[in-house]
């Protein structure tokens, strides 16, 4: 099965991926206003009204504002775990909440989502993958350090959305305040452009066509420099900088 990919936009200013077929889609988190979601996906030429759920993977507000909105409006299902709701703030009324479970997969007609866990500074933080029939797209950002659960799942995969949150010198020599630094870098907060890239570099499948790099930081990364050190190693690999200004185009993703 064919699917489509594409990032609304990726960052600590909001996050919000969309992966559909031609007659259904869901979005991993929804951090961007209701308003700037539905712009973005007109200038691509993709209708809300194929937007058939939300999935959370967890309660930070880059990856939950728009959701009471947007939801509310479209009446979109939000699977969330029971962890990440009560943690999250999110209004319980207004618009159907379903629960999430790890390994447990959901069906949004021929789409299968499946969250696994990762590791975040989060009350109960998960990953995804949306598989259509044959073809698997991964979303995994907001992660401190790779786990056996996120290699098994990215050798899966055809295309993936994969952190490369922060160059580590520029992390290191950066403004930010030691602690924030240490909570970066520290096992719970988010990848390293060299963890992604050596993820990539180890457990790439071969048939991965896409790879969309995202949530860089503003002020520890750059994108050129992460886009060119996953260059050098991505054969047959189409690499991609997910924006945290504005949305990508939208790829087509078959297995």
């Amino acid at each position: 099965m064919e699917l489509f990919i594409t990032s609304l936009n990726s960052g600590s200013n909001g996050n919000c991926y969309y992966v559909g077929n031609e007659q259904e889609a869901v979005l991993i988190d929804a951090g961007i206003s209701c308003r700037e979601t539905e712009r973005r996906m007109a200038r691509l030429g993709l209708s809300m009204h194929t937007v058939k759920a939300i999935f959370v993977s967890h309660e930070h507000g880059d990856h939950i504002r728009g959701i009471p909105q947007l939801a509310k409006k479209y009446q979109l299902p939000v699977y969330i775990t029971p962890g990440t709701l009560n943690n999250s703030g999110l209004p319980q009324l207004g618009f159907p909440l379903r629960p999430l479970r790890g390994y447990e997969p959901v069906w949004v007609g021929e789409l299968c989502v499946t969250a696994f866990p990762k590791r975040h500074d989060a009350a109960d933080p998960h990953s995804f993958i949306v598989a259509g029939r044959n073809t698997v797209v991964g979303v995994f950002t907001d992660i401190g350090a790779p786990c056996e659960h996120l290699i098994h799942h990215f050798k899966q995969c055809h295309a993936a959305f994969l952190e490369a949150n922060y160059d580590e010198e520029m992390l290191e020599k950066g403004r930010y305040p030691y602690f924030l630094k240490n909570r970066i870098r520290g096992g719970n907060g988010h990848l390293s452009n060299q963890q992604a890239l050596d993820l990539f570099k180890t457990h790439k499948p071969a048939f991965m066509s896409h790879i969309l790099l995202s949530h860089l930081s503003k002020d520890n990364n750059c994108p050129d420099l992460t886009k060119e050190l996953f260059s050098l190693h991505r054969a047959n690999t189409e690499v991609i900088v997910a924006s945290r200004f504005e949305e990508t185009p939208v790829y087509s993703v078959r297995a």
